[in-house]
């Protein structure tokens, strides 16, 4: 039995059955529609944040901060290294900056990385209002995520001290399940 296409062929569309082997397969309507809100309250929250820090910073500053190395600014004890990770999140930064949040460089180490280049190894802390927010975990993975994609950050790791800033159903939680690693 072959599929209606509605659209062009070679084109697939969110509700359209897939066919294999003459089999028609319907994608799950809940799992497109599940997709499609995901994607549109990822653009617009990506959109509020950027609307947020762009109204907090100056956006030449951000940019100067983000052409910086960090590799470098580490090396030479900059007071700069904290602003530069900082411009180096995205939407997370918004939940930071909203909430008295910062980045505190607990530890901070040079790798030397197989292609000859180097890299920082981090030791991160919180500081301000995010040390007793319950939304800490999420704010963990987003930091490491967003710095991660650095070229000159090869590991995100973050101060164990702040499990003591958990109850223990969050202490649990963020170990298993918060994609983060703490030493």
């Amino acid at each position: 039995m072959s599929a209606l296409f509605l659209g062009h062929p070679k084109i697939r569309y969110p509700f359209q059955p897939i066919v294999t082997e003459g089999k028609d397969t319907p994608t799950p309507v809940s799992d497109a529609i599940e997709e499609a809100y995901r994607a549109q309250i990822g653009a617009a929250m990506e959109k509020e944040a950027q609307r947020r820090v762009s109204e907090s910073h100056n956006p030449e500053e951000i940019a100067r901060l983000e052409a910086l190395s960090v590799v470098d600014l580490f090396e030479t004890d900059d007071s700069d290294l904290v602003p530069a990770l900082m411009a180096r999140l995205g939407p997370v930064r918004a939940a930071l900056d909203g909430h008295g949040g910062a980045l505190v460089v607990t530890q901070a180490s040079i790798e030397a990385l197989k292609s000859g280049s180097r890299a920082l190894s981090l030791i991160l802390d919180l500081d301000g209002a995010c040390v007793s927010c319950g939304a800490a975990p999420g704010t963990l993975k987003g930091i490491q995520d967003d710095l991660l994609t650095d070229s000159e950050i090869v590991a995100v790791r973050f101060n164990s001290a702040m499990l003591d800033w958990f109850d223990e159903l969050q202490r649990d939680f963020v170990l298993k399940h918060g994609g983060v690693a703490f030493v």
